[in-house]
Order: structure tokens, then C-alpha cells, then sequence
């Protein structure tokens, strides 16, 4: 079991940070976008932010892993991945909302273990906050200001605030929904919306759309040490490390919410 400390923790935000800043470079811009072969976007903040993520893991916090992150996949760089821990790197998550310029758009940042995020950072670049998960709890933090931790709410008994994505809302999740007393619906992006069920914000957030395992494997972290749970439709965690790195359907939910 490896011992995720916080001082490892402070390497992987400032990585996130740093990638933020090569982001909010571009998007100060009037930048090109190009189709990947999936027809999804990808932009050179993209690339330019895995390249810093992928060079300052490997060469500032550990070379022993491997990291298996979203354009290099795309690219065909993936990795094997077996028994030994492994990071899941998705550098620019939420690229529909990075070309829509709404903010909405995270760097996630995870590391695995056993098949279960052990270390997680979603940092949001237009609004420089990164949220972080790991054994000490989880945590919000502005800047340079000094980090608070969060938790996750005790579902309200007068009904759920859920989170839908903005971009990939689909029939699937209205009819999951149904199941609850649901008094807010918000659409949200990106790994953003783990965050705020970990921050006490929302309740629920069902995906049942296609997501990658780099989609989610940092904010399942943040929203797990936060006390939430991300679970597919039986009941059972979402685990990572699967053939092809492909999720199936899941809810992301706080304290208390029963989802299998």
C-alpha cells in the first residue's frame, strides 16, 4: 500500500497549476481546434498541458509508474497496466467548455492503486481553485490561500440537488432520476461536478453516457475522500485499470444517497 503523504500531494497540485497556466495561455488566444479521431475536440492547450504533466511527474515526483493520459492514448501510447500503481492524466478535461470559453474546463490529475484512485487533483485554470483527495481527506484551495477541507452533505430530507452533464445529458439519466425526489437539477462540466458533491454543493450526479477512465479517476478521488461514493448502476465502485480504460454507466452521490 503506498503512503500518499501531503507533501506529495502539494507536487501533484502544482502540477495541475502549472498546466493550468499553459491552458489559460492558449485560451487567451484566438486558437485552433481540431477533430480527433473519435470527432471530440482537442486543442493545443491539450498538448501543451500533457506534455508539462507527463515531463514533470516523470522527472519531479516518480519515473516508477506508468501514466496513461487521454491524448497520448488517442495517439496510441498507451501503457500496460497490471498489478503496479499507475496515474490516469486527463489535461484539458471539458474541452467543449474550453472552446465555448465558459471556464468550465478542469486539469484531473489521479494516481491508482488496486484498481481505486489513492490520490486525485481537479484543478479549474479560469478560476484558479484546485480541489485535491487523498488519505488526509479532501480539499479546496484558492491560490495561495490556505487549503479548507470539505465533505460532503447529508442528503436533505426535502429532496436531492442533482448534477447533469452540460454537454452529454442523455434520456438515461432523467429516467435514473426519477427514482428520487430531485428539487434542483444543474448543469455543470467537466470533473467539476464530483466537486461539487464533495463540497457539500449537489448530491447525485448519474453519467450514462460514454467516459473515459481519465474522465473521472481524479474527482472520484477527490468526492471518495470527501466521504461520497462513485459506484456503477449494480451498487459496486467504479474501479479503474479496465481493458480499454472505458467506464461503464455510474453515480457519483454524497452522504447517505442509496444508488444500487
Amino acid at each position: 500500500m503506498l503512503n500518499i503523504g501531503l507533501g506529495l500531494a502539494k507536487q501533484a497540485v502544482d502540477v495541475a497549476r502549472r498546466a493550468g497556466g499553459e491552458i489559460m495561455r492558449v485560451y487567451q488566444t484566438d486558437f485552433q481546434v481540431e477533430a480527433k479521431d473519435d470527432n471530440s475536440p482537442v486543442t493545443q492547450a491539450d498538448k501543451a498541458a500533457e506534455d508539462l504533466i507527463l515531463r514533470s511527474i516523470r522527472e519531479g515526483i516518480t519515473a516508477d509508474f506508468p501514466i496513461v493520459s487521454e491524448e497520448a492514448a488517442a495517439a496510441g501510447n498507451i501503457p500496460v497496466v497490471r498489478d503496479t500503481p499507475f496515474w490516469l492524466v486527463d489535461p484539458l478535461d471539458g474541452t467543449k467548455e474550453f472552446v465555448n470559453r465558459n471556464g468550465e474546463f478542469t486539469v484531473n490529475i489521479a494516481l491508482i492503486e488496486n484498481t481505486r484512485p489513492i490520490l486525485g487533483v481537479v484543478h479549474l485554470p479560469a478560476q484558479g481553485v484546485s480541489y485535491f483527495g487523498f488519505s488526509m481527506g479532501a480539499f479546496r484551495q484558492k491560490g495561495g490561500e490556505a487549503r479548507e477541507e470539505i465533505k460532503c452533505r447529508p442528503a436533505p430530507a426535502d429532496g436531492l440537488t442533482a448534477l447533469v452533464s452540460r454537454s452529454h445529458k442523455t434520456p438515461e439519466v432523467d429516467e435514473f432520476l426519477a427514482r428520487y425526489t430531485v428539487t434542483q437539477q444543474i448543469s455543470a462540466g467537466s470533473s467539476l461536478k464530483f466537486c461539487r458533491v464533495a463540497e457539500g454543493a449537489a448530491d447525485i450526479y448519474p453519467r450514462m453516457g460514454r467516459t473515459m477512465e481519465w474522465d473521472t479517476a481524479a474527482g472520484h478521488a477527490v468526492l471518495r475522500f470527501a466521504g461520497g461514493t462513485v459506484e456503477r448502476l449494480d451498487g459496486t465502485e467504479l474501479g479503474y485499470g479496465k481493458d480499454g480504460f472505458e467506464n461503464p454507466h455510474f453515480v457519483a452521490a454524497g452522504g447517505g444517497v442509496l444508488v444500487g
